[in-house]
């Protein structure tokens, strides 16, 4: 029997289904592949993730962890907020024990246990010198956060009423001077390994109220300690990022007061970028 040819002389092609079979194969295919990948999401990472956009999207700021490796939450000990709020509570009674809670406030916030003490439990006006009340607030404080392995970080805080000595042109000065005082007491008087405590100095530039009053500029005349939570301890810089072990970090080194001459011929900690022409 002869097949039927077309007016144009061209016999039909039967074959055109296969074209459209193939095609819907392909696109299963990938579809299955896609649906496959999306069954194998890290499910740390997505977690990590989850709780980033969780604090970012109730106003607060959050740090994706650098060291996934290290994400066992058995393994390093940290403290979460919980446990820093279960310190709090310990730490407002013993205050209120002493008779001071007018000096020393607590709050638990994204970042960690704050402590906030006012300048007038610690230093005098203008100065960065601790004085002997000082002890029993910070040998308080420390019994009670000594024993978290959380990064703890010393801020110090000032009004906005301008500073300018020969010791302190600024309230950046007397900020951070402030801060570093009570680090070197936390470290000189308990051996606190230095890289577990920070020291910063705010200046005038984070008040917790308006610079308006009397009493509201002695409130912003503070020194913080503030414990870390678990997720900010985590991503405090050490350095075994510049591939330094634990022990080469704190080599003590004698204090000397070298002479002009031996200090121009000391070679420099960093290299020179330069190019001798």
């Amino acid at each position: 029997m002869r097949r039927r040819r077309r007016k144009d002389g061209s016999a039909d092609n039967t074959d055109r289904w296969l074209l459209t079979y193939a095609d819907m194969i392909t696109l299963l295919l990938a579809f299955f592949i896609v649906m496959y990948s999306m069954s194998r999401i890290d499910a740390k990472k997505f977690d990590e993730m989850a709780k980033a956009l969780d604090v970012i999207l109730k106003g607060g700021h959050s740090i994706v962890n650098r060291y996934p490796d290290n994400d066992d939450k058995t393994g390093h000990g940290l403290l979460k907020l919980g446990d820093l709020s279960m310190i709090q509570q310990t730490l407002k009674q013993n205050f209120d024990s002493l008779g001071r809670k007018d000096e020393m406030q607590t709050e638990v916030t994204e970042r960690g246990l704050v402590v906030h003490i006012v300048e007038s439990a610690l230093f005098m006006q203008g100065s960065a010198d601790l004085e002997p009340r000082a002890m029993e607030v910070l040998d308080l404080i420390w019994e009670r956060i000594k024993d978290t392995p959380n990064h703890i970080r010393i801020e110090g805080h000032t009004d906005n009423r301008p500073i300018n000595t020969a010791q302190f042109p600024s309230n950046w000065e007397l900020s951070s001077a402030r801060a570093t005082a009570v680090v070197r007491y936390f470290v000189g008087n308990y051996s606190v390994p230095p890289g577990k405590v920070s020291a910063l100095g705010y200046g005038e530039y984070r008040p917790i109220r308006p610079n308006n009053t009397t009493e509201n500029r002695a409130r912003n005349r503070r020194v913080d300690v503030v414990v870390l939570t678990m997720e900010l301890s985590m991503t405090e810089p050490t350095s075994q990022l510049y591939g330094l072990s634990d022990q080469e970090q704190l080599v003590p080194q004698p204090a000397e007061n070298p002479s002009p001459q031996q200090s121009q011929n000391e070679p420099s900690a960093f290299p020179s970028d330069s190019v001798t022409r």
